[in-house]
């Protein structure tokens, strides 16, 4: 019994690995269907996509080209108004004209959030808040008139920038329900648009408080189209990264932006591009080998696909590693087992043996 175990013990893993060579190349890459269409894109003949179309969780870009509230209308904290006061009867070059020398009234004042606006120096602040620009001028020269009562002035106000700019402007992230919010303007559906369609919901939506509203609408993040990277792991799983697209991207742009080139358990001769494909093309698998080799080495371009969103592009780990993985995780618990009976066997030896020199004594 024990010369056959031991035999066993010898003899295991040599039989394991002869299984492991003869089973190892022969699981990858084993597809349904392979296709090499001339007409695939590729590093010197790529294509451009049809326009964009909007989808959770792209970024949206807005800006204000013009928003002029419907009148009437009452300003609030975050507008922007133009004053100029100017003594009466003065003229624009006249060093006399501001009411104390050398302290203008004259640019932008941004409303505060208790509704006031600082006139700077001591002028002190004027409220304006929820007042149309008719009243805000009557506040402020009301205001004045209380430091110059004898002084004969004009105030001009005008709105120069209202909230609306505020709340519209910068980036708009898509939620999952495909809306975009424009503070207290409303939230729009854009998810399924083009940016040229968003832009006429948008201002659609604006209309009943914004006179004739002209916004441009831009996309500033790509996160709804993307591809990924699966590198095969040594027994150990598959390694996925999502990456976004942009149009432009081909297979050694991917290698790049996932892990700056081949991970060092790669098989470079084991790669391919899995293409999604829909019930038109009955679900069947759409699947490009990849030549890495002739990619990188000698610059050729016939498998050195553009990617497009949805695509897998994937490698396969190498196969002597794949064999040391898979034996260490075979030999591994028959080791286990193996070390138990034979510290179990040597624990019985010992035992007898001590057990006979006791009777001796």
């Amino acid at each position: 019994m024990p010369r056959m175990m031991t035999t066993l013990v010898r003899s295991a893993p040599w039989m394991l690995l002869a299984f492991v060579l003869s089973t190892a190349g022969c699981t990858q890459a084993n597809f349904v269907r392979t296709f090499q269409d001339d007409g695939v894109p590729r590093e010197l003949n790529k294509v451009t996509l049809k326009e964009y179309v909007i989808n959770p969780p792209d970024i949206l870009l807005i800006d204000a080209v013009r928003l002029v509230p419907r009148p009437p209308y009452k300003t609030g904290p975050l507008d922007a108004i133009i004053v100029s006061v100017q003594v009466a009867g003065t003229k624009q070059d006249d060093p006399n004209r501001h009411l104390r020398p050398g302290q203008p009234i004259d640019g932008i004042y941004r409303i505060e959030p208790d509704g006031t606006i600082n006139l700077g120096f001591d002028y002190g602040a004027a409220f304006v808040s929820g007042q149309t620009i008719l009243e805000a001028t009557q506040s402020i020269k009301k205001h004045l008139l209380v430091q110059f009562p004898k002084t004969d002035f004009e105030v001009r106000v005008s709105l120069g920038e209202a909230k609306a700019f505020q709340q519209i402007r910068g980036e708009h992230l898509v939620r999952p329900d495909g809306q975009v919010s424009l503070g207290t303007y409303g939230t729009v559906y854009v998810a399924g648009m083009t940016p040229e369609k968003a832009k006429a919901a948008i201002q659609e939506a604006l209309s009943p408080k914004i006179l004739d509203p002209e916004i441009s609408v831009e996309i500033g993040g790509f996160n709804s189209m993307v591809y990924y990277v699966i590198f095969d792991l040594n027994g150990s799983g598959q390694h996925v990264e999502r990456l976004p697209f942009t149009g432009n991207e081909t297979v050694i742009d991917a290698i790049h932006f996932a892990s700056k080139g081949l991970p060092p358990a790669s098989d470079r001769f084991n790669m391919w591009v899995a293409r999604p494909t829909g019930p038109e093309e009955g679900f069947c698998d759409h699947v490009l080998p990849v030549d890495w080799q002739a990619i990188t080495r000698r610059g050729c371009a016939a498998t050195n696909y553009q990617l497009m969103p949805g695509d897998r592009l994937y490698v396969a780990v190498d196969p002597f590693i794949e064999a040391d993985g898979f034996l260490a995780k075979v030999i591994a618990p028959i080791e286990r087992v193996l070390g138990i009976i034979l510290l179990g066997n040597s624990s019985v030896r010992s035992f007898q043996s001590n057990g006979g020199n006791n009777n001796g004594n």
